[in-house]
């Protein structure tokens, strides 16, 4: 019976923590609501000044992107004696000289080229060494599967025209959304960060993110806050909180947009999301002390944070999940009162709230209702399949950021499949391991198709859904991370 009480306290404890988490992001859904009002009514800024700016980009080994990504930095709608470019190359491989090869092109644009051979501080390193050479009063950061706006620098600088403005944010798009089923589960998550998060946060003061890329600072913002810090996976979260605790304000632009690529297989999504969510899970450890007790309004402290542990739900759905199938077993056996049993229910509001955000921004992302109500009838319910599918991968992140296990900058492989250079098979960055976890992941499915056929039998159709997404979930991040990592042999 000891047993049996830990597993529902788990289960309890776990889904109360989804709970709490769904109730920030419906604050932070009818905040977005708000925003979106207030974007429609704004009047667009024109530029009255042109400062001196330097663009920087991070690169390391980047074959199949790099000449795009400087062909488009080129073409930036700006004059020419006001912008510094600096290429912060940090390769090992002919992506050197194919930069040098590419600068040629352009002689009459302020190419900065930098290298470096010993990584130090990862990208982190590479903006803070770039940084003290810089010569612009505002830096702009790309990664190198961006596209810039031509116009994105005459849309952003007017936004800083308060001194207490230290960064501009854009929203990512995706280049390649309906390239596959992966990509478009993706573009999923990032829409609803890039609206509901970004927008809800920024709408009420609330502390917001610069998301690594499609952003520009102002320098005296960065070097005030402690300029560039390595001892994170996601510099760009820490970087923000530092900046935003000493009192600098951040501004989120939805309508500027800043297209990119989307990782098209598991291995590379995987990558990317360890880093994600480790680093977030590290910054949390770092922050969360001092935003308590600082003196900020008590929203900016909720939402800072959820913001700072929302990484955290993958522990909570990995041990909801599991401890599930005991609460199960007790309620069938008699062992747990039916009215405490069906009580537990209610927790599953969190799910559904959940489930909005991703609704609402899916359908303003698209700008179409209709267009898009036949597709988000199978798409969200498999997003949030496979993000289940996904909690033992990311909950080991986690686990690894709070407890201080420290593990190196892995940067996600690009592909620029637009380009007849670059493909799947061909592509030369893709060597990953294939991880014990995988394996797990696969047992996992096992495990739930098993408790699906056993709800069919005993027809307790509760837990069927959730215990069906879970099944469905880890099937396919078995299946594609195992083709994904087939690709790198």
């Amino acid at each position: 019976m000891i047993f049996l009480y830990l597993l529902i306290g788990i289960y309890i404890l776990g889904m109360l923590f989804i709970f709490l988490y769904s109730l920030a992001q419906g604050n932070l859904l009818w905040n977005f609501w708000k925003a979106r009002k207030k974007l429609a009514n704004t009047p667009i800024k024109q530029i009255s000044d042109f400062p001196k700016v330097t663009l920087q980009l991070p690169i390391y080994n980047e074959l199949y992107v790099v000449e795009r990504l400087i062909q488009s930095v080129a073409s930036l709608n700006y004059p020419k004696d006001l912008l510094e470019i600096q290429i912060l190359d940090d390769s090992t491989d002919e992506t050197a000289e194919l930069i040098k090869k590419e600068l040629k092109k352009y002689p009459e644009v302020n190419f900065k080229y930098l290298h470096r051979v010993d990584r130090k501080g990862f990208k982190a390193g590479a903006l803070k060494e770039g940084l003290e050479v810089a010569s612009g009063e505002f830096i702009v950061i790309f990664d190198a599967d961006f596209v810039p706006d031509p116009d994105f620098l005459i849309k952003t600088l007017p936004f800083f025209s308060n001194e207490k403005i230290g960064m501009v944010q854009t929203r990512w798009t995706h280049l390649n959304r309906n390239y596959s089923l992966l990509t478009r589960l993706q573009a999923f998550a990032l829409d609803a960060h890039f609206l509901i998060e970004q927008m809800g946060r920024n709408n009420q003061q609330a502390f917001i993110n610069f998301n690594g890329t499609g952003g520009i600072w102002r320098k005296s913002c960065i070097l005030d806050a402690g300029n560039w810090h390595d001892d994170t996976l996601t510099e760009d979260l820490d970087l923000s909180y530092r900046a935003q605790r000493k009192g600098w304000e951040f501004v989120y632009r939805p309508e500027i947009e800043s297209p990119a690529e989307l990782p098209p297989i598991m291995s590379a999504v995987k990558s990317q999301q360890f880093r994600w969510t480790k680093g977030g899970a590290e910054c949390a450890v770092k922050h969360i002390n001092g935003v308590l007790g600082q003196d900020l309004p008590f929203r900016v402290k909720f939402h800072a944070m959820a913001h700072l542990f929302n990484s955290s739900i993958f522990i909570a759905i990995l041990l909801v999940s599991f401890s599930s199938i005991g609460v199960w077993w007790a309620g069938i056996q008699g062992l747990i009162p039916e009215r405490l049993f069906k009580l537990a229910g209610v927790f599953m509001i969190g799910f559904v709230i959940i489930a909005g955000v991703y609704l609402v921004s899916y359908f303003y992302a698209r700008r179409s209702f209709m267009k898009s109500l036949g597709q988000v009838f199978w798409q969200l319910p498999l997003f949030l399949s496979v993000s289940m599918g996904l909690a033992l991968h990311n909950a080991q992140a986690v686990w690894e950021g709070l407890t201080g296990k420290k593990s190196p900058f892995i940067r996600t492989p690009k592909f620029n499949l637009e380009s007849e250079k670059s493909g799947l098979k061909s592509n030369l960055y893709i060597h990953f391991k294939i991880p014990v976890t995988t394996y797990f992941e696969g047992f996992f499915a096992l495990i739930f198709w098993g408790m699906v056929l056993l709800h069919i039998q005993w027809k307790t159709f509760e837990m069927l859904p959730f215990h069906l997404m879970l099944a469905l979930g880890y099937s396919l991040v078995f299946i594609t991370s195992f083709k994904a990592y087939s690709l790198g042999k």
